[in-house]
């Protein structure tokens, strides 16, 4: 069923980061639904063998390298692929996490692995009754501003509804300014880059409202 599940995606590849996204949890509901019909125990050491293969990629810039050539040849792939299994833990990975990767990079996907991984993530914390919210800023947050911010997340009603909420704060320079909060499938971004990507739109607008007036 994962296989096939898995197999259907890649023939749905589409261009874009939308695209992309779309393809990446059709893989990540397809090996949530293969470890939830085996068990929760399952369940929970593909979880932990993924997280540590997402943080072995993120700081390996070999593994970094091998998602994200889809040039390679057989053999290129079944060594890194080995890397992959032994950053996942010190015990044998399971066979839904190798199947996964196997499955991946038959199809070219490996560069979806992040995607896949946050979308897992994400099911499993549905699954458990967990929400969370990621609020990411330029620089670390004013412990006050933090706890304002913490205190209005609370009051939401997903908030509400979830049996535990985990927040976590990260940095990213790129937004400028403000925070973009993530929780569940939702986004409400404040960041400077976004109004300034929104005032730059305009512009162009504008601009070429222009050009066509002369």
């Amino acid at each position: 069923m994962f296989a096939a599940a898995a197999r259907s995606a890649a023939l749905s590849a589409g261009l874009g980061r939308r695209a992309a996204s779309t393809i990446a949890l059709k893989y990540s509901n397809a090996v949530f639904s293969a470890a939830l019909k085996s068990s929760p125990q399952v369940l929970s050491k593909v979880q932990t063998e993924l997280n540590a293969i997402h943080a072995a990629v993120k700081g390996t810039p070999e593994l970094a390298t091998f998602i994200s050539n889809p040039t390679l040849s057989a053999g290129e792939r079944e060594a890194g692929l080995a890397a992959l299994y032994a950053a996942a833990g010190k015990e044998a990975p399971s066979d839904i996490t190798k199947n996964l990767f196997v499955v991946l990079s038959q199809n070219g996907r490996l560069v979806e692995t992040e995607g896949v991984i946050e979308g897992f993530n994400e099911l499993v914390a549905g699954y458990r009754g967990e929400l969370n919210v990621t609020i990411t800023s330029a620089a670390p947050l004013p412990r006050d501003v933090q706890t304002k911010l913490e205190s209005l997340l609370k009051q939401s009603q997903a908030a509400q509804a979830a049996k535990s909420l985990k927040i976590t704060n990260k940095i990213n320079p790129s937004v400028l300014g403000g925070v973009v909060v993530d929780f569940g499938d939702k986004t409400i971004d404040l960041s400077v880059a976004s109004r300034v990507n929104k005032l730059n739109s305009l512009l162009s607008l504008l601009d070429a409202l222009a050009a066509e007036s002369v």
